[in-house]
This record gives structure tokens, sequence and C-alpha cells, in this order.
């Protein structure tokens, strides 16, 4: 899964990135700063899985308040 802050959320890793490039005279307009979780999930079928990771990322992997979260599920 993938992990960013939602968008109106300080995000200075993301800023540093992007002053970053600035400066290296690369024209970026916005850079976020996320992180990628990846997981082998033992389920019966793929929508079990994503079912399964949605649940980790409320309960654990991400904050609700100001992180955003994309699941990406592949099948083996």
């Amino acid at each position: 899964m993938l992990i960013r802050p939602k968008a109106g959320i300080l995000d200075p890793q993301g800023e540093a990135v992007q002053a970053s490039l600035a400066t290296l005279g690369f024209s970026v307009t916005s850079a976020r700063v996320g992180r990628l979780v990846d997981l082998e999930v033992a389920a019966e079928n793929v929508e079990a899985a994503r079912a399964e990771v949605e649940r980790m990322c409320a309960e654990l992997l991400a904050n609700p308040l100001i992180e955003s979260f994309e699941i990406i599920a592949e099948a083996p």
C-alpha cells in the first residue's frame, strides 16, 4: 500500500524534496513524501486480502486523520 499525507496536511519532507529539486534546476511545483508498505497476506482471494489490508491501515498502518492510503492488490 502507498500511504501519503492528505492534501492540506503539512509535509516538511515533501517541501524539502521540492526545494532541493528546485535548487538543482528542476521545475517541480509540488512534492509529497509518503511510504510504501509491501505485505504478503494469506487470504482466500484478492478481495479478502484487500479487505484485510484495509483494516490493517485503518487500525495501525495509517493515521486516518492526516494520511490517505492506496491499496494495490495482486494475486500471486
